[in-house]
């Protein structure tokens, strides 16, 4: 995982974890979802802060989960009340990058549809 974005680390952009990080890159309207988020319902509040911010901010946001290994029932719960979200503030544009090796993401992410009919759904 090569990286080379400029960001404030430790801020409210940039959330780290054991095993998992989560960061905003705001020139590129993307949040950046790393490692392995097994998460209890409480814990994902400063992600969904973070969600919550971003959108609030810009009607055009990527959400890249290609090196997301793991994502508990938990967090699959907040990326749906997220997509909840973004269909209530209307006129979103939302684009999820996923991988089709990652078998949660093959299986979970499509029912984001669901919620947000609108949302792009692209698994490499």
């Amino acid at each position: 995982m090569t990286d080379t974005t400029t960001r404030p680390t430790g801020s409210e952009t940039d959330i780290k974890g054991p095993g998992y990080r989560v960061w905003f890159d705001l020139p590129a309207r993307t949040l950046h979802f790393e490692g392995v988020l097994r998460l209890s319902t409480s814990e994902y509040k400063p992600i969904e802060d973070l969600l919550d911010g971003v959108l609030q901010a810009s009607p055009t946001l990527a959400l890249r989960m290609t090196e997301l290994q793991f994502l508990n029932s938990s967090g699959i719960n907040m990326l749906y009340k997220f997509a909840i979200a973004a269909r209530k503030k209307g006129e979103t544009e939302i684009k999820v990058h996923g991988s089709s090796t990652i078998p949660w993401q093959g299986k979970s992410l499509p029912n984001l549809k669901k919620f947000l009919p609108a949302i792009v759904i692209a698994l490499d």
